[in-house]
């Protein structure tokens, strides 16, 4: 006699890009690794709506954008992938908005957004452009759609729009997921944590700030995701102090300032002329290098793709793996990285600009092969082959551009950086400066090789601490995350409209308790002290297991169920606030048992998988795509194999339908 099998459940808490991802992954992965017998029920735990999730939801200012251009946005597989699963390609982000003008076909299940004004950009979207948050959202929300649609048709999902507070259960038996709305937990044979960008209570720090922020009646705005900060509390006129020359000062600047009713006019000259509304507050800017992120570029490669990886990719890792040693990031893998980016540039400078180059290129790569990036004959070459030295590579000059440098007055260093932003911004929109781009393709398959030598465990801890987490991932946002060049040219408009002032590099805060404010100083100008009485902390939260705002995660912390990333050996102790997860399938490493958890999963930003946080580029063999197919496939393997023993849990979610 035979007898139907118990469904087998999944829960999957986060709805947010990583678990949309990770669902396509799964309805690509079925038709090889699910049998048609029995059910797959999939809950999804997250307050905001899946595909978009917390920080992608439509309901956010419509001024804030994306800092990447809208054919540079992807979420499906390509040629490029290397995964063990089927490659389904997809639409990018400006080709899905092509079917909405008609100058693209229609991609199932079609639907038009709701939202009248995105509908309105997504018929104007040019591939070149940036887009609105709103309109990633509405892409987003059709990912997910798309990925529900392609499921089997044993398979079902659920979504539970609440928190996700605590999971309990043995590691050989079924899961308990405990919801915020009700009492009777969701019980699952399997569950992944894929809650993306999450908040975290302030530092020391910062705590002392708000204290003092308290005790004299001043606005203290700790590190925040830029859609969720509170800046009501910022008179029209206030002076504020804003820490950070990021993504997070850009939406901030934004917020304040168009957000406020101001606009800008553009020129006869081209440039833009600030148009104040009388309701911004005035702000001072200044960070660790005292400069904004650099312009994206937009523009295309001019010349054929660079090959990449050539110098920096899994040869090069298992080579430095096979030394045996420990290893200094600085000292013995950068030269391999820098070498790396520097073919991505010099590939595309002369394949694209021959006339400013003075050696056929198969004579300068055969050249460059043979040595090191820091050799003297690699800068003898170099200076050889490229004439101009605006077109040669300078990794140090890029990295701290106002070293060395003082000025003797405020006005005199804000007439020096403007002069710097509106060079960057000319450069970053000039094809004839491509060789930019192929640096930074280099620099994205850089960055996908890297977590290799970390989770092997080779690179020594204060090379983790203050080279992997600190230097590099700091210099790969400065020079790749940086806004579209229409916001630096806002930003000059609101410099020369005495808005925005720039404090310099080294920004130092502290506090008067005589006159209640807070002060910023920088070695960039000399002896001048700002007075002022706001300050914001202006860039994201950092990852902290101890701080968490996530209730979930702080309640297995709290019992000891999973275990913050610990690198350390003799001579140092680092500890990263990310979520330790196995190097393969993302495990959370749970130290009550002494090595992974079977039935627990973590995916993303909290983890120490280190993945670049920005949605992947079209042909770039994206990691986050490869642990996605990785991670799809070794679930859908434990759950065919996964017994009767899940008592499932009765349908009071929201079934989700295409």
């Amino acid at each position: 006699m035979s007898s139907t099998p118990s469904p087998a459940v999944l829960v999957v808490v986060g709805a947010g890009p990583r678990a949309t991802g990770l669902l396509e992954r799964i309805a690509a992965n079925a038709p090889e690794l699910w049998g048609e017998a029995r059910e797959l029920r999939i809950h999804l735990v997250d307050p905001h709506p899946p595909g978009p999730g917390r920080i992608w939801r439509h309901e956010q200012s419509a001024l804030l954008r994306m800092n990447s251009m809208a054919e540079d946005v992807t979420m499906f597989t390509d040629e490029s992938s290397t995964i063990d699963g089927p490659v389904q390609p997809g639409p990018s982000l400006a080709e899905w908005a092509a079917q909405f003008s008609g100058q693209g076909p229609r991609h199932a299940p079609y639907a038009e957004p709701t939202d009248p004004d995105v509908l309105t950009e997504l018929r104007t979207l040019d591939g070149s452009d940036f887009p609105t948050r709103r309109a990633q959202s509405a892409y987003l929300d059709w990912v997910f759609r798309r990925a529900l649609a392609q499921l089997p048709p044993t398979a079902t999902v659920e979504w539970h729009p609440t928190t996700a507070t605590a999971v309990t259960g043995p590691p050989d038996g079924p899961q308990q997921v405990h919801l915020a709305d009700r009492a009777t937990p969701l019980t699952a044979d399997l569950v992944v944590l894929a809650q993306g960008h999450l908040g975290s209570a302030p530092a020391d720090e910062c705590r002392d700030h708000a204290a003092f922020a308290r005790r004299h009646g001043r606005f203290h705005l700790p590190p925040e995701f830029s859609a969720d900060a509170d800046l009501a509390g910022l008179r029209p006129g206030e002076h504020v102090i804003l820490r950070g020359f990021g993504l997070a000062f850009i939406d901030l600047m934004t917020l304040l300032t168009e957000g406020r009713g101001g606009s800008y006019r553009t020129e006869s000259d081209g440039t833009l002329t600030y148009l104040p509304s009388g309701r911004e507050p005035v702000l001072h800017v200044g960070s660790r290098r005292g400069v904004p992120y650099h312009s994206k570029t937009r523009y295309r490669l001019q010349g054929p793709r660079p090959p990449l990886p050539r110098h920096f990719g899994p040869d090069a890792v298992d080579a430095l793996l096979a030394e045996g040693r420990p290893l200094d990031l600085r000292r013995d893998v950068w030269p391999l990285m820098a070498k790396e980016i520097g073919f991505g540039h010099y590939h595309e400078l002369f394949h694209a600009h021959p006339e400013r180059t003075a050696l056929p290129w198969a004579d300068f790569v055969a050249a460059y092969d043979r040595q090191g990036w820091y050799d003297a004959e690699t800068a003898a070459l170099v200076a050889r082959a490229v004439p101009d030295p605006a077109d040669r590579l300078d990794f140090e000059v890029l990295d701290r551009p106002l070293d060395g440098l003082a000025f003797p007055t405020p006005e005199a260093f804000q007439d020096h950086l403007r002069d710097h932003i509106a060079r960057d911004v000319a450069r970053r929109e000039d094809p004839q400066f491509s060789a930019d781009l192929g640096a930074f393709l280099a620099l994205l398959s850089v960055y996908g090789q890297l977590p290799r030598l970390v989770t092997a465990g080779r690179l020594t801890a204060r090379s983790v601490a203050e080279g992997v987490d600190g230097w590099w991932h700091g210099f790969f946002s400065f020079l790749a995350s940086g806004p579209p060049g229409f916001r630096l040219r806002q930003l000059l408009a609101l410099s020369r409209a005495g808005i925005v002032h720039f404090v310099g590099a080294g920004i130092r805060i502290d506090t008067d308790e005589s006159t209640g404010t807070f002060t910023a100083t920088s070695p960039t100008v000399p002896g001048h002290t700002l007075h002022a009485t706001a300050l914001i902390q202006a860039y994201l939260p950092g990852p902290c297991l101890d701080r968490t705002e996530d209730p979930l995660l702080r309640e297995l912390h709290r019992a000891g169920a999973l275990t913050e990333e610990v690198i350390a050996d003799p001579t140092h102790t680092h500890r990263s606030g990310l979520l330790a997860v196995s190097p393969a399938h993302g495990h959370v490493l749970d130290p009550s048992l002494d090595s992974p958890h079977p039935r627990r999963i973590a995916l993303g930003a909290p983890t120490n998988s280190r993945a670049v946080a920005a949605f992947a580029r079209p042909r770039t063999d994206a990691p986050a795509f490869r642990q996605n197919d990785a991670v799809a496939r070794a679930l859908l393997r434990a759950l065919s194999a996964s017994g009767a023993e899940t008592v499932t849990s009765p349908l009071d979610g929201r079934p989700l339908r295409v």
